[in-house]
This record gives structure tokens, C-alpha cells and sequence, in this order.
């Protein structure tokens, strides 16, 4: 028998991107907010209005890391800080910095939302804000 898992539909990405981008709104916040699936494809993307061009690839890189490593991006950024420098020689990770939070449902993690553009912690804020409109 085949496994099977949850997955991110396109109605989850658009309450995600909504629900964010009303958190963003209410703290006045200038950020992109990126939406990947589980192999860290682009799903859904909204750069606010104000927010610098490079946020948008930023955001893209912690949404991406956050899935395939399973993990908040905050973890590889902590690691980095904490002096284990090789590990920026990890492949296909280059979203380390906090404001990338990885999605899981019933143990499976089925994407994440990156954030960019403000204080790392408020990425990361908006970036949860996101996603509880769906879990």
C-alpha cells in the first residue's frame, strides 16, 4: 500500500498569504511573504507595498529552507551563530536567517512560509500568523 500525506491546496496558500498579509497590515510591516510546499516550490508570493526588491528573494530562500530541512530557519541560524561555521557549506540551504517556519500536520511537513523584510522575530511572527489560519 501506498503512503499517503497532507498536502497544501491552493485555497491553504491564499488563506495563508491572506492571513499573513493582514498581520503584516495591522503592525504596519513592509515584507514579502513566500509560500512553498514540501520540496520548497514556490506556491504563492506577496511583496507589500514599500518593501525592499530583495525581501522577495529572501523571503523565497527561508520558505524553502524551512521545508526541505523540516525545521524553523531560525535553528541553522542559531547553529551559525553558536560557531559552526561549515555548516554554511550545506547544500541548497541559503535561507538561513530566522522568518523561514516550516508547516507540519500530522507529523508531516507539507511546506513552510518564508517572511522578509523586518526584524527577524517579526518575520517570524508574521510567518506563523500565516499559517494558523490553516491548522
Amino acid at each position: 500500500m501506498l503512503a499517503t500525506k497532507p498536502y497544501l491546496t491552493q485555497a491553504d496558500v491564499q488563506k495563508i498569504l491572506n492571513a499573513a498579509d493582514q498581520h503584516a497590515a495591522k503592525h504596519n510591516l513592509a515584507v514579502t511573504i513566500a509560500v512553498c510546499d514540501d520540496g520548497g516550490h514556490m506556491l504563492g508570493l506577496i511583496r507589500r507595498d514599500g518593501c525592499a526588491p530583495l525581501s522577495s528573494y529572501i523571503a523565497q530562500e527561508k520558505a524553502r529552507t524551512a521545508a526541505m530541512g523540516k525545521r524553523e530557519t531560525r535553528v541553522y541560524e542559531e547553529i551559525i551563530n553558536n560557531g559552526r561555521h561549515a555548516f554554511l557549506s550545506a547544500p541548497h540551504v541559503s535561507g538561513m536567517l530566522e522568518g523561514g517556519v516550516n508547516i507540519e500536520v500530522n507529523g508531516f511537513t507539507i511546506g513552510a512560509v518564508g517572511v522578509s523584510g523586518v526584524k527577524s522575530a517579526e518575520d517570524a511572527e508574521t510567518a506563523k500568523a500565516g499559517i494558523a489560519a490553516i491548522l
